[in-house]
Protein backbone atom coordinates (compact mmCIF):
# COMPACT_ATOMS: atom_id res chain seq x y z
CA UNK A 1 0.00 0.00 0.00
CA UNK A 2 1.52 3.35 -1.14
CA UNK A 3 1.84 5.85 1.63
CA UNK A 4 2.35 9.59 2.42
CA UNK A 5 3.62 10.38 5.65
CA UNK A 6 3.70 14.57 6.99
CA UNK A 7 6.27 15.32 9.58
CA UNK A 8 4.77 18.96 10.76
CA UNK A 9 7.46 19.13 13.50
CA UNK A 10 7.75 22.65 12.17
CA UNK A 11 3.96 23.44 11.08
CA UNK A 12 2.54 23.53 7.79
CA UNK A 13 1.38 26.31 5.15
CA UNK A 14 0.24 26.36 1.53
CA UNK A 15 3.87 27.27 0.02
CA UNK A 16 5.51 25.07 2.31
CA UNK A 17 3.49 22.33 0.80
CA UNK A 18 3.61 22.55 -2.57
CA UNK A 19 7.43 23.40 -2.34
CA UNK A 20 7.58 19.65 0.04
CA UNK A 21 5.33 18.04 -2.99
CA UNK A 22 7.70 19.52 -5.70
CA UNK A 23 10.78 18.44 -3.85
CA UNK A 24 8.72 14.76 -3.57
CA UNK A 25 8.84 14.60 -7.55
CA UNK A 26 5.33 15.88 -8.96
CA UNK A 27 6.87 17.66 -12.02
CA UNK A 28 6.30 21.41 -12.18
CA UNK A 29 5.49 21.58 -15.70
CA UNK A 30 2.61 19.32 -14.48
CA UNK A 31 1.43 21.45 -11.68
CA UNK A 32 1.58 24.53 -14.07
CA UNK A 33 -0.47 22.89 -16.84
CA UNK A 34 -3.09 22.10 -14.42
CA UNK A 35 -3.42 25.11 -12.52
CA UNK A 36 -3.71 26.70 -15.87
CA UNK A 37 -7.37 25.30 -16.02
CA UNK A 38 -8.56 27.38 -13.11
CA UNK A 39 -9.78 30.43 -14.87
CA UNK A 40 -8.87 32.95 -12.61
CA UNK A 41 -9.22 36.76 -13.09
CA UNK A 42 -5.55 37.80 -12.09
CA UNK A 43 -2.49 36.37 -13.91
CA UNK A 44 0.09 34.41 -11.38
CA UNK A 45 2.87 32.69 -12.00
CA UNK A 46 4.79 30.06 -9.36
CA UNK A 47 8.84 31.51 -8.44
CA UNK A 48 10.30 27.36 -7.72
CA UNK A 49 13.58 27.30 -6.70
CA UNK A 50 15.89 25.76 -4.28
CA UNK A 51 16.63 27.09 -1.09
CA UNK A 52 17.57 25.45 2.31
CA UNK A 53 16.95 25.73 6.16
CA UNK A 54 19.71 25.32 7.90
CA UNK A 55 21.67 23.06 6.26
CA UNK A 56 18.40 21.43 4.85
CA UNK A 57 17.65 21.32 1.20
CA UNK A 58 14.27 21.34 -0.55
CA UNK A 59 11.96 23.38 -3.07
CA UNK A 60 10.78 27.02 -1.97
CA UNK A 61 7.37 28.33 -3.65
CA UNK A 62 6.44 31.57 -3.60
CA UNK A 63 2.97 32.36 -5.69
CA UNK A 64 3.49 36.06 -7.68
CA UNK A 65 1.12 38.03 -9.01
CA UNK A 66 2.15 39.92 -12.57
CA UNK A 67 2.46 43.14 -12.17
CA UNK A 68 -0.14 44.89 -14.08
CA UNK A 69 -2.93 42.70 -12.94
CA UNK A 70 -2.34 43.80 -9.66
CA UNK A 71 -3.12 47.46 -9.43
CA UNK A 72 -6.81 47.45 -10.12
CA UNK A 73 -7.47 45.48 -7.12
CA UNK A 74 -9.19 45.86 -3.35
CA UNK A 75 -6.55 44.45 -1.51
CA UNK A 76 -5.77 43.93 2.25
CA UNK A 77 -2.90 42.94 4.39
CA UNK A 78 -1.97 39.59 4.63
CA UNK A 79 -1.38 37.47 7.59
CA UNK A 80 0.53 34.21 6.68
CA UNK A 81 3.91 34.90 4.23
CA UNK A 82 5.69 38.03 4.10
CA UNK A 83 5.68 37.67 0.25
CA UNK A 84 1.88 37.78 0.08
CA UNK A 85 0.10 41.28 -0.01
CA UNK A 86 -2.85 41.24 -2.46
CA UNK A 87 -5.86 39.82 -2.48
CA UNK A 88 -9.89 40.22 -3.29
CA UNK A 89 -12.58 39.06 -0.82
CA UNK A 90 -14.27 35.72 -1.97
CA UNK A 91 -17.22 33.79 -0.45
CA UNK A 92 -17.00 29.81 -0.63
CA UNK A 93 -20.14 29.84 -3.17
CA UNK A 94 -17.55 31.95 -5.69
CA UNK A 95 -14.95 29.85 -5.00
CA UNK A 96 -16.90 26.63 -5.67
CA UNK A 97 -18.34 27.88 -8.85
CA UNK A 98 -14.75 29.24 -9.96
CA UNK A 99 -13.50 25.26 -9.19
CA UNK A 100 -16.45 23.31 -10.56
CA UNK A 101 -16.61 25.27 -14.11
CA UNK A 102 -12.70 24.60 -14.35
CA UNK A 103 -11.34 21.39 -16.44
CA UNK A 104 -9.99 20.16 -14.10
CA UNK A 105 -10.86 16.47 -13.02
CA UNK A 106 -13.97 15.11 -10.83
CA UNK A 107 -10.95 13.89 -7.80
CA UNK A 108 -8.99 17.51 -7.99
CA UNK A 109 -12.14 19.23 -7.52
CA UNK A 110 -13.69 17.29 -4.80
CA UNK A 111 -10.76 17.31 -2.70
CA UNK A 112 -10.06 21.13 -3.40
CA UNK A 113 -13.78 22.09 -2.27
CA UNK A 114 -12.98 19.55 1.00
CA UNK A 115 -10.31 21.45 1.82
CA UNK A 116 -11.79 25.08 1.50
CA UNK A 117 -15.11 23.79 2.90
CA UNK A 118 -12.99 22.77 6.28
CA UNK A 119 -11.82 26.68 5.98
CA UNK A 120 -15.33 28.24 5.56
CA UNK A 121 -16.91 26.02 8.24
CA UNK A 122 -14.39 27.64 10.59
CA UNK A 123 -14.27 30.97 9.54
CA UNK A 124 -18.17 30.67 9.61
CA UNK A 125 -18.33 29.70 13.26
CA UNK A 126 -15.94 32.39 14.60
CA UNK A 127 -17.36 35.20 12.57
CA UNK A 128 -21.04 33.80 13.36
CA UNK A 129 -21.98 33.90 9.54
CA UNK A 130 -23.45 30.57 7.09
CA UNK A 131 -20.10 28.76 5.70
CA UNK A 132 -21.31 29.27 2.16
CA UNK A 133 -21.47 33.53 2.76
CA UNK A 134 -18.42 33.69 4.27
CA UNK A 135 -16.19 36.31 2.99
CA UNK A 136 -12.37 34.70 2.52
CA UNK A 137 -9.71 37.32 3.57
CA UNK A 138 -6.54 34.98 3.74
CA UNK A 139 -7.36 31.78 1.74
CA UNK A 140 -9.79 33.96 -0.64
CA UNK A 141 -6.53 35.26 -2.50
CA UNK A 142 -5.47 34.04 -5.89
CA UNK A 143 -2.33 32.83 -4.11
CA UNK A 144 -4.18 30.61 -1.91
CA UNK A 145 -6.83 29.51 -4.48
CA UNK A 146 -3.58 28.67 -6.04
CA UNK A 147 -1.99 26.71 -3.06
CA UNK A 148 -5.11 24.88 -2.02
CA UNK A 149 -6.00 23.85 -5.62
CA UNK A 150 -2.26 22.92 -5.90
CA UNK A 151 -2.22 20.64 -3.40
CA UNK A 152 -5.27 18.68 -4.16
CA UNK A 153 -3.12 18.41 -7.77
CA UNK A 154 -0.23 17.01 -6.37
CA UNK A 155 -1.62 14.44 -3.94
CA UNK A 156 -3.96 12.95 -6.79
CA UNK A 157 -0.57 12.91 -8.88
CA UNK A 158 1.30 10.82 -6.04
CA UNK A 159 -1.88 8.17 -5.91
CA UNK A 160 -1.38 7.18 -2.31
CA UNK A 161 -3.74 4.54 -0.93
CA UNK A 162 -3.11 6.48 3.17
CA UNK A 163 -2.41 9.51 3.88
CA UNK A 164 -0.46 10.07 7.34
CA UNK A 165 0.45 12.65 9.59
CA UNK A 166 2.56 13.61 13.06
CA UNK A 167 1.54 16.13 15.35
CA UNK A 168 1.26 19.34 13.96
CA UNK A 169 3.15 22.30 15.30
CA UNK A 170 1.20 25.31 15.60
CA UNK A 171 4.36 27.62 17.09
CA UNK A 172 2.95 31.03 19.05
CA UNK A 173 3.44 34.52 19.66
CA UNK A 174 0.45 37.03 18.23
CA UNK A 175 0.10 37.63 14.16
CA UNK A 176 -1.33 40.50 11.84
CA UNK A 177 -3.71 39.88 9.58
CA UNK A 178 -6.94 41.55 8.10
CA UNK A 179 -8.88 41.42 11.59
CA UNK A 180 -5.78 42.96 13.99
CA UNK A 181 -3.59 41.49 15.95
CA UNK A 182 -4.51 38.15 16.87
CA UNK A 183 -2.84 35.07 18.90
CA UNK A 184 -1.08 32.65 17.73
CA UNK A 185 -2.44 29.49 17.13
CA UNK A 186 -4.70 31.97 14.56
CA UNK A 187 -8.38 31.02 15.55
CA UNK A 188 -9.30 29.77 12.16
CA UNK A 189 -6.35 27.43 12.54
CA UNK A 190 -7.77 26.12 15.88
CA UNK A 191 -11.05 25.75 14.99
CA UNK A 192 -10.06 23.84 11.75
CA UNK A 193 -7.67 21.78 13.57
CA UNK A 194 -10.03 20.48 16.30
CA UNK A 195 -9.39 16.47 17.30
CA UNK A 196 -6.10 16.66 15.88
CA UNK A 197 -3.40 16.09 17.50
CA UNK A 198 -1.00 19.20 17.78
CA UNK A 199 1.83 20.55 19.56
CA UNK A 200 2.74 24.16 20.75
CA UNK A 201 4.83 26.72 21.17
CA UNK A 202 8.02 24.85 20.21
CA UNK A 203 8.51 28.75 18.18
CA UNK A 204 7.25 31.90 18.98
CA UNK A 205 5.88 32.76 15.57
CA UNK A 206 2.97 31.00 13.13
CA UNK A 207 3.82 28.00 11.83
CA UNK A 208 0.47 26.66 10.63
CA UNK A 209 -1.56 28.70 8.55
CA UNK A 210 -5.37 28.15 8.26
CA UNK A 211 -4.39 26.84 4.61
CA UNK A 212 -2.04 24.67 6.24
CA UNK A 213 -4.60 23.20 8.69
CA UNK A 214 -7.22 22.81 5.74
CA UNK A 215 -5.14 21.26 3.91
CA UNK A 216 -3.83 18.57 6.91
CA UNK A 217 -7.43 18.12 7.95
CA UNK A 218 -9.16 17.43 4.28
CA UNK A 219 -6.84 15.13 3.49
CA UNK A 220 -4.90 12.91 6.32
CA UNK A 221 -5.85 9.26 6.99
CA UNK A 222 -4.53 8.88 10.68
CA UNK A 223 -2.21 10.78 12.99
CA UNK A 224 0.76 8.69 13.95
CA UNK A 225 4.06 9.33 15.64
CA UNK A 226 4.97 5.48 15.29
CA UNK A 227 4.07 4.16 11.71
CA UNK A 228 6.50 1.42 10.17
CA UNK A 229 7.27 1.65 6.08
CA UNK A 230 9.35 1.39 3.66
CA UNK A 231 10.77 4.80 2.74
CA UNK A 232 10.75 5.59 -1.06
CA UNK A 233 11.00 8.93 -1.11
CA UNK A 234 11.74 12.42 1.02
CA UNK A 235 10.44 15.90 0.32
CA UNK A 236 11.26 19.11 1.92
CA UNK A 237 8.97 22.53 1.83
CA UNK A 238 11.18 25.27 2.49
CA UNK A 239 10.01 27.83 4.54
CA UNK A 240 9.97 31.52 4.08
CA UNK A 241 10.38 32.86 7.81
CA UNK A 242 13.74 31.47 10.21
CA UNK A 243 13.36 29.54 13.27
CA UNK A 244 15.50 28.38 15.66
CA UNK A 245 14.63 25.02 14.27
CA UNK A 246 14.45 24.49 10.36
CA UNK A 247 11.40 26.22 8.83
CA UNK A 248 10.85 23.35 6.41
CA UNK A 249 7.96 20.51 6.26
CA UNK A 250 8.82 16.82 5.69
CA UNK A 251 7.04 14.37 3.16
CA UNK A 252 8.02 10.65 3.33
CA UNK A 253 6.25 8.72 0.32
CA UNK A 254 6.74 4.90 0.86
CA UNK A 255 4.90 1.61 1.11
CA UNK A 256 3.35 -0.69 3.82
CA UNK A 257 3.18 -4.10 3.14
CA UNK A 258 -0.60 -4.89 2.73
CA UNK A 259 -0.57 -7.85 4.78
CA UNK A 260 1.17 -6.26 7.68
CA UNK A 261 -1.22 -6.22 10.85
CA UNK A 262 -1.47 -2.36 11.54
CA UNK A 263 -0.09 -1.12 14.98
CA UNK A 264 -2.46 1.46 16.35
CA UNK A 265 -0.79 3.83 19.45
CA UNK A 266 -3.79 4.04 22.47
CA UNK A 267 -3.64 5.41 26.18
CA UNK A 268 -3.81 3.53 28.99
CA UNK A 269 -5.50 4.98 32.27
CA UNK A 270 -5.45 3.12 35.86
CA UNK A 271 -6.15 3.84 39.27
CA UNK A 272 -6.65 1.16 42.28
CA UNK A 273 -9.91 1.48 44.10
CA UNK A 274 -10.42 -0.07 47.56
CA UNK A 275 -13.20 2.74 48.92
CA UNK A 276 -16.51 2.51 46.78
CA UNK A 277 -19.61 0.18 45.52
CA UNK A 278 -18.59 -2.04 43.18
CA UNK A 279 -22.54 -1.13 41.97
CA UNK A 280 -21.53 2.24 41.42
CA UNK A 281 -18.17 1.05 39.24
CA UNK A 282 -20.70 -0.21 37.17
CA UNK A 283 -22.05 2.83 36.20
CA UNK A 284 -19.00 4.23 35.87
CA UNK A 285 -17.53 1.52 33.06
CA UNK A 286 -21.29 2.47 31.31
CA UNK A 287 -20.39 5.97 31.50
CA UNK A 288 -17.06 5.51 29.61
CA UNK A 289 -17.89 3.15 26.88
CA UNK A 290 -20.49 5.96 26.19
CA UNK A 291 -18.06 8.33 25.64
CA UNK A 292 -16.34 5.93 23.37
CA UNK A 293 -12.99 4.49 25.16
CA UNK A 294 -11.94 1.45 23.48
CA UNK A 295 -12.14 -0.78 26.69
CA UNK A 296 -13.24 -1.04 30.23
CA UNK A 297 -11.92 -3.68 32.68
CA UNK A 298 -11.40 -4.04 36.23
CA UNK A 299 -8.72 -6.65 38.13
CA UNK A 300 -8.77 -7.73 41.88
CA UNK A 301 -6.28 -6.66 43.96
CA UNK A 302 -4.41 -6.27 47.19
CA UNK A 303 -3.74 -2.51 48.23
CA UNK A 304 -1.75 -1.13 51.20
CA UNK A 305 -3.13 -2.77 54.51
CA UNK A 306 -4.03 -5.78 53.07
CA UNK A 307 -7.39 -3.93 51.15
CA UNK A 308 -9.25 -6.10 49.01
CA UNK A 309 -9.63 -3.65 45.79
CA UNK A 310 -9.65 -3.55 41.98
CA UNK A 311 -7.52 -2.42 39.43
CA UNK A 312 -9.71 -0.19 37.12
CA UNK A 313 -8.03 0.13 33.45
CA UNK A 314 -9.21 2.16 30.38
CA UNK A 315 -7.83 1.86 27.02
CA UNK A 316 -8.42 4.94 25.30
CA UNK A 317 -7.45 7.11 22.44
CA UNK A 318 -5.53 10.50 22.45
CA UNK A 319 -8.47 12.58 21.37
CA UNK A 320 -10.92 10.93 24.35
CA UNK A 321 -8.48 10.62 27.14
CA UNK A 322 -9.39 13.98 28.90
CA UNK A 323 -12.86 13.25 28.71
CA UNK A 324 -12.29 10.03 30.18
CA UNK A 325 -10.08 11.26 32.59
CA UNK A 326 -12.94 13.74 33.83
CA UNK A 327 -15.18 10.59 34.32
CA UNK A 328 -12.93 8.83 36.09
CA UNK A 329 -12.37 11.72 38.77
CA UNK A 330 -16.15 12.66 39.35
CA UNK A 331 -17.43 9.33 39.16
CA UNK A 332 -14.84 7.42 41.24
CA UNK A 333 -12.92 8.12 44.92
CA UNK A 334 -9.50 8.36 42.54
CA UNK A 335 -7.51 11.36 43.48
CA UNK A 336 -4.71 10.30 40.95
CA UNK A 337 -4.48 7.60 38.07
CA UNK A 338 -1.27 6.12 35.81
CA UNK A 339 -0.82 6.67 32.47
CA UNK A 340 1.23 5.25 29.71
CA UNK A 341 0.90 5.26 25.57
CA UNK A 342 0.71 1.38 24.43
CA UNK A 343 0.77 -0.02 20.92
CA UNK A 344 -2.55 -2.20 20.06
CA UNK A 345 -2.46 -4.67 16.99
CA UNK A 346 -5.70 -4.50 15.91
CA UNK A 347 -6.97 -7.47 13.30
CA UNK A 348 -9.30 -6.19 10.21
CA UNK A 349 -13.12 -6.96 10.87
CA UNK A 350 -16.80 -6.60 9.68
CA UNK A 351 -20.09 -7.02 10.38
CA UNK A 352 -22.30 -9.51 8.68
CA UNK A 353 -25.89 -10.58 8.53
CA UNK A 354 -26.67 -14.65 7.63
CA UNK A 355 -30.28 -16.30 8.16
CA UNK A 356 -30.87 -18.50 10.39
CA UNK A 357 -34.18 -20.37 11.85
CA UNK A 358 -34.41 -17.76 14.38
CA UNK A 359 -34.30 -14.68 12.42
CA UNK A 360 -31.32 -12.37 11.15
CA UNK A 361 -28.13 -12.59 13.06
CA UNK A 362 -25.35 -10.27 13.00
CA UNK A 363 -22.03 -11.89 13.19
CA UNK A 364 -18.38 -10.20 13.55
CA UNK A 365 -15.66 -11.84 11.34
CA UNK A 366 -12.22 -10.90 11.80
CA UNK A 367 -9.30 -10.89 8.99
CA UNK A 368 -5.69 -11.20 8.87
CA UNK A 369 -3.84 -10.59 5.20
CA UNK A 370 -7.68 -10.72 3.27
CA UNK A 371 -8.43 -14.56 5.04
CA UNK A 372 -11.03 -15.06 7.47
CA UNK A 373 -9.38 -16.13 11.11
CA UNK A 374 -12.81 -16.44 13.21
CA UNK A 375 -16.47 -15.12 13.56
CA UNK A 376 -18.69 -14.60 16.46
CA UNK A 377 -22.14 -14.10 16.92
CA UNK A 378 -23.67 -10.94 18.29
CA UNK A 379 -24.79 -12.70 22.00
CA UNK A 380 -27.51 -10.23 22.93
CA UNK A 381 -29.44 -11.38 19.28
CA UNK A 382 -28.78 -14.68 19.82
CA UNK A 383 -30.14 -14.53 23.50
CA UNK A 384 -32.99 -12.44 22.29
CA UNK A 385 -33.86 -15.72 19.90
CA UNK A 386 -33.69 -18.23 22.67
CA UNK A 387 -35.81 -16.72 24.43
CA UNK A 388 -38.54 -15.91 21.63
CA UNK A 389 -38.33 -19.49 20.48
CA UNK A 390 -38.12 -20.74 24.13
CA UNK A 391 -35.18 -23.22 23.52
CA UNK A 392 -30.86 -23.16 24.56
CA UNK A 393 -28.99 -20.75 23.53
CA UNK A 394 -26.53 -23.03 22.10
CA UNK A 395 -28.96 -24.13 19.29
CA UNK A 396 -29.01 -20.35 17.79
CA UNK A 397 -25.20 -20.64 18.07
CA UNK A 398 -25.36 -23.43 16.26
CA UNK A 399 -27.15 -22.47 13.28
CA UNK A 400 -24.89 -19.13 12.72
CA UNK A 401 -22.19 -22.07 12.26
CA UNK A 402 -24.41 -24.00 9.90
CA UNK A 403 -25.36 -20.53 7.96
CA UNK A 404 -21.82 -19.26 7.79
CA UNK A 405 -20.99 -22.75 6.24
CA UNK A 406 -23.44 -22.17 3.58
CA UNK A 407 -22.14 -18.64 2.85
CA UNK A 408 -18.28 -19.81 2.66
CA UNK A 409 -19.74 -22.68 0.88
CA UNK A 410 -21.50 -20.28 -1.79
CA UNK A 411 -19.33 -17.69 -1.63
Amino acid sequence: MRVLYYDCFSGISGDMHLGAMLDLGVESDYLKQELSKLSLDAAFSLDIQRASKMGISGTKVNVTLTPHQQSGWHVHPHSHSHARHHHEHRTFKSIEALIQKSALSDAVKERSLKMFWCVALAEGKIHGKEPQDVGFHEVGAIDSIVDIVGSAICLEALHVNKIIASKIELGGGFVQCAHGTLPVPAPATLEILKNVPVTLGRVPSETTTPTGAAIIKANVDEFCEKSSFMIEKIGYGIGHKDFAIPNVLRVLLGEIEEDAVPVDEEIVLETNLDDMSPEILSYVQERLFAIGVKDVYTTAITTKKNRLGVKLSVLVSAEKEAEAMEVIFSETTSIGLRRQRVEKVALDREIISVTTPYGEIHVKCVFMGGKMLKYKAEYEECKQAALKYQLPILHVYESVTVAMKERKRDV
